[in-house]
């Protein structure tokens, strides 16, 4: 029996470290994911799976600090008497979908969107991503760490896990489906720039890169910078594209802009991505557009908290009541794929984890296969139109507290949104304060899972009303914060 020095206890060590779950995976400022941390962390998922033999599959995003917390996550799979199958950098969504092809559990480091000086690691079972009641395990655990060997070399590259990603689309899209378009690519440091654009080129598309830097970009899909916003339309004036695209850092959730270098909506894109792969039933967050209902394509609707585990509880719920073709999708517009799709006579796979690279192809098939510009595809949906955006380093507690006191009192509520919006008809505390108006309005109030920051969603009959009523709503947060 292995020897260790000493015991340590998931709960403690998350208390001391501010290292916890979030929304997906274990999320925490670098300074503090140090190699005892990360390594406990791993100690305690393959535990609770109960891994103790074969491989794990591991991954990392482009984040500087990414090899450091993935050599502590290396030695802690060894120690456990597993080997690590290393499949180096590459888009969360192909760590997981190999992990599944080979019957693998998969360890990805990454803090997806979240700022520069913050970074993650998500947990996959054999199953699939691991389930709030995984993290609940994981969390009550108490793990062997040795005093030294917290950190080893990373093993040579298997590069199967690339290759297997760019099969699963190849063979799922005809050949040459996207031949004739022009497209920028907004690389930044995206993981999935190199693969994304061999997939597109291989497809037939003429490819851009755009703004490739091997300096992090924390790109927010929910909250894309105004530079971003303005870059885009730049870059589509002076090079005439078909689209822009680009993905967070670990590319599970998309960016797409239309001809004009307008970024699309995360939730718009799951609608249509949905619409094309001919789902009948989907499973999306509470603060997703309502055009999801609303355009009546789907049999089966069914709203979850926020966070791709509650999405994919949602999926299971939909398939153990019989329904066929489903799938689910966030607001930041990662896609996720609950049971074999069939299209054309082509099968695509389930892949219960976001997914970044599937949506942007599905939205640019559409485009070529109607003969339509990209931004012709919302269109066809009811006029329902969301903004997203968020008040950084806003301690979550104080969120928590703001939000309980709200709900707890309707004059509270109409004082905040006096003079923005109608009165409101209705609460919905699914996730955060979801705040019904009497003109159809939404705005919607909620913690960030990742990081100290309050979050608004707002929908509305325009984009413009929709961004002003999250803008006017976190100014007014933060006015009675400061007072």
């Amino acid at each position: 029996m292995k020897q260790s020095n000493r015991q340590i206890a998931i709960q403690a060590l998350m208390d001391a470290s501010g290292v916890r779950f979030g929304t997906s995976g274990a999320r925490g400022l670098v300074a503090d994911m140090t190699s005892e941390v990360c390594f406990a962390y791993t100690t305690a998922f393959l535990q609770a799976i109960s891994a103790t033999s074969g491989r794990v599959a591991l991954a990392l995003d482009l984040r500087p600090s990414s090899p450091q917390i993935a050599a502590a996550c290396a030695a802690a799979i060894e120690q456990a008497g597993l080997s690590v199958d290393y499949c180096g950098a590459i888009p969360t969504p192909a760590l997981a979908c190999y992990a599944q092809s080979q019957g693998l559990p998969g360890i990805m480091v990454t803090g997806s969107h979240i700022p520069f000086d913050r970074n993650g690691i998500k947990f996959y079972a054999v199953a699939g991503e691991i389930t709030k009641a995984d993290e609940a395990s994981i969390s009550g655990a108490v793990v062997d760490v040795p005093a030294e060997g917290l950190s080893i070399a990373l093993p040579e590259i298997n590069r199967s896990a690339y290759q297997n990603y760019l099969d699963r689309h190849l063979q799922f899209f005809p050949p040459q489906c996207l031949a004739g378009m022009k497209l920028g690519f907004y690389e930044h440091s995206s993981v999935a720039r190199d693969l994304l654009r061999e997939l597109l080129e291989r497809l037939g598309a003429k490819v851009i890169s755009l703004g490739r830097t091997d300096q992090f970009v924390p790109i927010d899909t929910e909250a894309v910078a105004e530079a971003d916003i303005q870059q885009a339309r730049r870059w589509a004036e002076q090079h005439g594209f078909d689209a822009i695209l680009s993905t967070d850092g670990d590319a599970d959730r998309p960016l797409l802009g239309d001809e004009h270098g307008d970024w699309l909506r995360g939730d718009i894109v799951g609608v249509l991505c949905a619409q094309y792969l001919g789902a009948q039933a989907v499973a999306t967050t509470v603060s997703c557009n309502t055009a999801v209902e609303l355009c009546n394509s789907f049999a089966k609707v069914t709203r979850t908290r926020i966070g791709s585990p509650y999405v994919i509880e949602g999926i299971e719920q939909l398939m153990q009541s019989g329904a066929r073709n489903v799938v689910g999708f966030e607001p930041n517009g990662g896609f996720l794929v609950g049971s074999a799709i069939e299209k054309n006579g082509r099968v695509l796979a389930p892949l219960m984890t976001r997914d970044a690279v599937l949506p942007i192809l599905c939205l640019l098939s559409m485009a070529r296969e109607n003969g339509s510009k990209v931004s012709a595809l919302s269109r066809s949906l009811p006029a329902r139109f969301t903004a997203s955006d968020r008040l950084q380093s806003f301690p979550t507690q104080t969120s928590r507290r703001i939000l309980s006191d709200l709900a707890a009192s309707s004059a509270a509520i109409a004082a905040l949104l006096d003079g923005v919006c109608g009165k409101p008809t209705g609460l919905d505390q699914t996730d955060g304060l979801r705040i019904f108006l009497e003109n159809d309005e939404i705005i919607h109030f909620r913690p960030s899972g990742n990081a100290p920051e309050l979050r608004c969603y707002a929908e509305a009959a325009s984009q413009e009303r929709a961004g002003f009523l999250v803008q006017e709503g976190l100014r007014r947060m933060k006015t009675s914060l400061d007072h």
